[in-house]
């Protein structure tokens, strides 16, 4: 844990929060009906940040999430690019697939909602 707890600097935490809040209205939409399983990671503690209490999540979108945190907190750039304009892909081809899915629909779910603080976050970065 401590490995990838020293990582989370301010610009991480965000990218985590960003990435949170997306899959969060992903899955929330996408799969009203599916079972929701609370969110955690085993390899850091996001509750210093983030309010996981209220997370729920269907078991897709928590490996999806799962697989960006760690990915995000790997991540050997320093500063670290936006994932879209990396050179080097670290998502498994699947999870790189998904992820595109989740941006694109919960980026205009949150324009479509007036949300654009989040959005431009995506968007123009």
């Amino acid at each position: 844990m401590s490995k990838l707890a020293g990582k989370l600097d301010a610009k991480r935490q965000k990218d985590i929060k960003t990435l949170t809040e997306f899959v969060s209205i992903f899955c929330r939409e996408n799969h009203k009906d599916a079972a929701k399983l609370p969110f955690s990671v085993k390899t850091v503690d996001l509750s210093s940040f983030l309010s996981l209490d209220q997370l729920q999540l269907c078991p897709n979108c928590h490996k999806l999430l799962t697989h960006g945190v760690v990915k995000l907190l790997m991540c050997p750039y320093d500063p670290k690019p936006m994932c879209k304009k990396c050179e080097t892909h670290c998502y498994a081809p699947f999870y790189q697939q998904q992820i595109r899915q989740v941006m694109k629909f919960s980026g205009m779910y949150l324009i479509k909602h007036g949300r654009l603080d989040i959005a431009a976050h995506y968007f123009l970065k």
